[in-house]
């Protein structure tokens, strides 16, 4: 049997807001003007705006995984050209490119966050993991 997940209702809030826009803002899904970090990384408990409940929100590895590969790929071509063309050392590679990885991956994070957070919303996710009602209050 082929069980199909019921579209989320849509307030007239939500309507025009884009998952992504809003989500790599760090904005809230359903106002896109309340914060959904309360740290770096950490979902908050609720949006101070329209007090839309986070608990929702669990993007897991998601955005890592999503990050290492445009991260790894941008970094082992640069390694490549930048050898082919100057030859540097060994140490100066290790230096250079590991410093640039751990910088993409930490800018990257926070926005690849907030776009999954904000497509669970999207798509109806409630607190657990299964789909079915969530609660707008």
């Amino acid at each position: 049997m082929i069980s199909v997940l019921r579209q989320p209702d849509m307030t007239e809030q939500d309507r025009g807001l884009s998952p992504l826009v809003t989500g790599i803002k760090g904005r809230c899904p359903r106002c896109g003007e309340g914060h959904i970090f309360s740290g770096f990384l950490t979902p908050a408990d609720r949006c101070e705006s329209c007090g839309l409940d986070l608990s929702f929100a669990d993007s897991g590895d998601g955005p890592a995984v999503l990050i290492m590969f445009p991260v790894g790929t941008i970094v082992v071509l640069l390694w490549l050209i930048t050898d082919a063309l100057f030859g540097l050392s060994f140490l100066v590679h290790i230096l250079l490119w590991f410093s640039t990885t751990i910088i993409l991956s930490v800018l990257l994070l926070r926005p690849f966050k907030g776009a999954m957070i904000n497509l669970q919303y999207k798509a109806g996710a409630i607190a657990g993991g299964g789909p079915g009602e969530r609660d707008d209050t």
